[in-house]
């Protein structure tokens, strides 16, 4: 089986989303896939040729008035050679946010970050899991617990430090980067069979 190259591009404000992004890389690293971890606001020519190279990217950014962080944003424009060029077209692609409130208009994140996806060709990796905490003898510790299906949705107090981020917000976020890792290993080995015929 070929190991999938994963990539998690990300921007964080005050670290809640860079903690995210962390158990992301750690859900895909559980399937043996191969991660790096980009901060978008200090890109350099070595992390554009790692993106170039990636099997799968995951955006990740915080949600700032009802949309994406401004640090995401610039490196977002930033990518316009390589959406006309089509570099990035059949990559797989999935996303993840974090803001103060519990709704926080994140919807509104994740469908910009699938959009920016759609844009680049990329085939999007929804989170796969059902909602949790929706029943009387639910619990706010089940994963998906503020119950997104485009990507995955985290709650941070705004006042609080990155250790604070919610452990099922974390567990949430590990799901979604082995669910990529586990989809792009899927991808490369039936392309490998297609050619191989």
């Amino acid at each position: 089986m070929v190991t999938p190259q994963i990539v998690v591009a990300y921007h964080s404000g005050f670290g809640h989303t860079a903690a995210l992004a962390h158990a992301v890389a750690r859900g895909a690293e559980s399937t043996g896939a191969t991660v790096r971890l980009i901060a978008v606001d200090a890109v350099g020519d070595e992390d554009w040729a790692e993106l170039d190279a990636a099997d799968a990217i995951i955006f990740g950014c915080p949600t700032y008035m009802g949309n994406v962080s401004a640090g995401f944003q610039s490196f977002a424009e930033r990518t316009g050679r390589r959406c006309m060029e089509g570099t990035w077209r059949d990559k797989v692609a999935a996303g993840f946010t974090n803001s103060g409130s519990k709704a926080g208009d994140k919807l509104q994140t994740l469908s910009a970050l699938t959009i920016f996806a759609a844009q680049h060709h990329m085939h999007w990796v929804n989170l796969g899991l059902p909602p949790g905490w929706n029943t009387s003898g639910a619990s706010e510790f089940e994963l998906n617990r503020l119950g997104f299906w485009l990507g995955a949705g985290a709650s941070t107090d705004v006042d609080a430090d990155a250790s604070a981020v919610h452990d099922a917000d974390l567990r949430t976020c590990e799901h979604l980067g082995a669910r990529v890792a586990t989809v792009a290993g899927q991808l490369l080995a039936g392309r490998a069979f297609a050619t191989s015929r």
